[in-house]
């Protein structure tokens, strides 16, 4: 979108009736000329036709500039003897189409733009003397008028359109995206609130706090825009094909997503890059469909603290603690959201009491009711809400998907790059991390790759393997390692041991989690702490619970204050891990078990048997056992969730694992996304569980074939490849979609020969993210269905493509590429362009030979006329 098209914020409607006039009007039979028209021959200020007036047409001027500038706040900013002397200076640029030496074909195919541009050279005397301001309200102003000129000329004459085609089509899609965009603008009244807030938001959201990087020598925080990788959000398991799309995406082309992943999957940095990405004045075109869009981000942790009602709309801001609320222009919120210039991101409805998450749908289903033309994005723990929860508010469901063995490195190398540390480093630990399963299982989740890079930092080279080690190795490293490392203890400061600090802060994890808190009043931690630290004589008498309280706060490097009173964990992740602790060591087993159905305790019982002796494992799974076997409605959850904690019970009774595998065999196959899930997160243990195909009957068996490949596939481990490759023969296209699907998470060359290579290749694109991929397709013999999604040079392309196999490309990524080498590949016949551009220049496919062409719905098509008469250009959701 070119930014001087919308710099009149001129809407068509107050435009094309005033430049419509500038123009004869059209006798009968108009519509059926055959030929151009010369520009000179249609304007109705000059000729014989002449209908316009001077003093006519300087009033048309008047109305323009007039409108313009109301609607930018240049009135009463500008003088009015200056604004008089712009609608002079538009009046003679419009007077110069009569002595254009062009007809209406050749205008409409120059573009809008151009057409102002040469009618400004041809009155340059026009602006002599004008302020700076005073030129750009005159070219603001005539470029939007020229293009309704030339939407004008398209509408005029059939000729015209049927000759340039994609022109007027165009030329109709940018007037109708200006029109959109205006309706985006805020009002000139509100426009200085709107700019401070956005300042606001892109400093509050516009940092990371990155965990491992406030070791010696590095950042606590990074710029998000450094730090950000572009992550996948995955659909549910409803189409045909599986639906696969960059996480910032979610929201483009959709209004209303419940996005669902697990703890440190990157939902709330999401949440953050959407409102920066909102704020900007001129965003990324891959993002501009959030352009003029205002954010509200909803953490909802923030908005329920100390017992408060979910807030009304005009009280978004004061309940997210935006210190600017009070200044925000009366009714501001109602224009914002009446307009649909939404964008409202609720962060965590998991962190909601489970008790109170049918009043945050309740809030949601007014707020929807009221407001209902914006874009809303919910983010939730996968099992907080039951599947659908707001179907009938017509919210659309996704999971974050699990980071790629690409993503993984991307995020591994950026992280040392960030920590200041070399190289070497990162390569090692990558190594590392492939080498070793169950450590490569735990680096797809970001939150847990950050926390393996520190360590990797830290320990110097030496890492645990299991997720319980990786937690105690990272809090040994936070509560003692780090401040003995940089010399930060001194005579008489307060000096907690490692062991009397977890002590202490797992304490504080128990009470929020018995009390369904993600965040603690300052009252309520201290008065715990009075309780607690007469156990603990040799940390009482170092200072008063308060200054326990805020050496803990300070040095822990677990805690912090989100706002003024009250703290928190840096993740909840932590909150659960060492709540788990103080459960077992309490004893609490029958409390544990009795709340093993809500989903806000699911991550507590892991690591409450991570943490358990075998005696004490015994009682949790027989509990959980138990629970499951005399419930109807929670069964397969209780059941789910028992197996789910195998991987973390190092020594376990067999008749009782025995007892746990039979209750999960019972789940198998999987019969839903949701199970599928569920079932993954029990681990590599679930492999043995899943059966082949053959194995599979009935009318279901394509669906249970689906969910299977699903599950393993999320496993994500090398264990997963041979219960995948049972599938590499299956005829369904969503089956062996899942299967190419899956190939990052996985080693190239093993699950290449033992899955791809087999995969029938009927009505298949085969999807490459990397150079590897597509070399290894060109060992297999090739394939003629070819996908790229991620970054690959022309010249690796055409190295590693198999020239005749080739019959359908689809470029899901933006590569930059010209179209003329695809000649090359003569059996080429459908090429698909995803390009999250709005623009797509197609002429240099001129002399491909090809049947069709693929763009998505929404894109404006440059250069369509170039292209054979047998070309057929198809529009159509690519991301459907």
């Amino acid at each position: 979108m070119e930014p001087a098209a919308i710099g009149a914020r001129l809407a068509s409607g107050v435009v094309f009736p005033l430049v419509r006039r500038l123009f004869v009007a059209a006798g009968p039979g108009a519509g059926l000329i055959s030929k151009p028209v010369r520009i000179s021959g249609l304007v109705s200020f000059k000729g014989e036709k002449r209908t316009l007036s001077d003093r006519e047409l300087q009033k048309i001027a008047d109305e323009l500039v007039r409108r313009a500038a109301q609607s930018t706040g240049v009135e009463g900013r500008m003088p009015s003897y200056e604004q008089r002397a712009v609608s002079h200076a538009v009046a003679d640029s419009l007077r110069a189409m009569g002595d254009l030496d062009m007809d209406d074909v050749q205008a409409v195919n120059l573009g809008h733009i151009a057409l102002s541009r040469r009618l400004r050279s041809q009155s340059q005397s026009a602006t002599i003397g004008l302020s700076s301001d005073a030129i750009t309200l005159h070219a603001n102003v005539l470029d939007t008028a020229c293009l309704h000129v030339l939407h004008f000329f398209t509408q005029r004459s059939t000729f015209v359109s049927r000759t340039l085609v994609e022109q007027s089509r165009r030329l109709e899609e940018l007037s109708a995206k200006i029109d959109s965009l205006i309706v985006r603008t805020p009002s000139p009244a509100d426009s200085p609130f709107e700019d401070r807030y956005a300042d606001y938001i892109t400093s509050k959201h516009g940092r990371l706090t990155i965990f491992g990087l406030d070791l010696p020598g590095s950042h606590v925080v990074w710029p998000l825009d450094a730090a950000y990788l572009s992550l996948d959000a995955a659909s549910r398991g409803t189409s045909e094909v599986p639906l696969l799309l960059p996480a910032d995406h979610v929201l483009a082309g959709r209004s209303r997503v419940l996005l669902r992943g697990v703890a440190g999957s990157g939902k709330t940095t999401l949440v953050q890059w959407l409102a920066i990405t909102a704020a900007q004045k001129s965003p990324d075109e891959r993002l501009l469909y959030l352009c003029g869009l205002v954010p509200f981000v909803l953490p909802l942790r923030a908005l329920t603290r100390d017992g408060a009602s979910f807030p009304a709309p005009h009280e978004f801001l004061s309940a997210a603690g935006c210190p600017i609320a009070g200044l925000q222009p009366t009714g501001w919120f109602d224009r914002v959201l009446s307009s649909g210039r939404g964008l409202i991101l609720i962060d965590g409805i998991d962190e909601v009491p489970e008790g109170e998450r049918e009043e945050a749908r309740r809030w949601l289903q007014d707020l929807l009711a009221a407001y209902p033309k914006n874009r809303w994005l919910i983010t939730s723990r996968p099992s907080a809400v039951r599947e659908e929860w707001l179907a009938n508010e017509e919210f659309i469901e996704l999971d974050m998907a699990p980071m790629s063995r690409d993503n993984v490195a991307s995020f591994v190398k950026r992280w040392h790059k960030a920590a200041g540390v070399g190289d070497q480093y990162a390569s090692e630990l990558l190594r590392e991390v492939q080498a070793k399963q169950a450590l490569g299982r735990l680096a797809a989740n970001p939150l847990m790759c950050a926390l393996i890079c520190a360590l990797h930092q830290d320990r110097r080279g030496y890492l645990p393997d299991g997720r319980k080690e990786l937690y105690d190795a990272a809090l040994s490293m936070l509560l003692s390692r780090r401040d003995r490392e940089r010399g930060v203890y001194k005579p008489g400061m307060i000096r907690i041991g490692e062991a009397h600090h977890i002590q202490l802060i797992q304490k504080l994890a128990y009470w929020m989690i018995r009390n369904g808190r993600v965040e603690m009043g300052r009252a309520d931690a201290i008065d715990l702490l009075s309780q607690s630290l007469p156990a603990i004589p040799q940390v009482a008498e170092q200072g008063a619970p308060e200054e326990i309280y805020r050496h803990l706060l300070i040095r822990s490097g677990l805690l912090r204050e989100p706002s003024v009173g009250t703290m928190d964990f840096i993740h909840r992740t932590f909150q659960d891990y060492l709540g788990a602790k103080a459960a077992v060591e309490g004893l609490d087993f029958d409390f544990l078990i009795a709340n093993a159905h809500l989903d806000q305790w699911e991550d507590v019982i892991r690591m409450a048997v991570a943490h358990a002796r075998p005696a004490e494992r015994i009682r949790l799974f027989s509990g959980l056992l138990e629970r499951g076997d005399s419930s109807m409605d929670g069964r397969h959850r209780l059941h789910l969730l028992a197996a789910a904690c195998l991987e973390h019970a190092t020594e376990l009774d067999p008749v009782v694992r025995g007892a746990v595998q039979e209750r999960a065999a019972a789940l198998i196959p999987p019969r839903s996304a949701e199970q599928a899930r569920n079932l993954a997160d029990v681990g590599p243990v679930a492999l043995e569980l899943l059966p082949g195909p053959e194995e599979l009957s009935g009318d279901k068996s394509a669906d249970q074939a689906y969910f299977t490949v699903l599950t393993a596939g999320r496993i994500g481990t090398d264990a997963a490849i041979p219960v995948l490759a049972r599938y590499r023969s299956h005829e369904k296209l969503r089956v062996r979609a899942e299967l190419v699907r899956v190939w990052g998470r996985f080693d190239t060359v093993h699950f290449g020969e033992e899955v791809i290579a087999y995969l029938g290749e009927s009505d298949l694109y085969f999807p490459v993210s990397n150079i590897r991929e597509l070399q290894e397709l060109h060992r297999y013999g090739g394939r003629s269905r070819i996908k790229i999604i991620g970054p690959i040079s022309l010249e690796e392309f055409i190295d590693a493509i198999s020239r005749d196999r080739l019959t359908h490309l689809w470029v899901a990524t933006d590569l930059g590429w010209e179209w003329e080498w695809l000649s090359m590949f003569p059996n080429l016949r459908v090429v698909t362009i995803e390009s999250s551009l709005r623009s797509i220049d197609v002429s240099s496919l001129s002399n491909v030979h090809l049947n069709e062409v693929r763009v998505p719905a929404g894109a404006v098509i440059v250069g369509a006329e170039k292209l054979p008469p047998a070309v057929k250009i198809v529009r159509e959701d690519l991301n459907g």
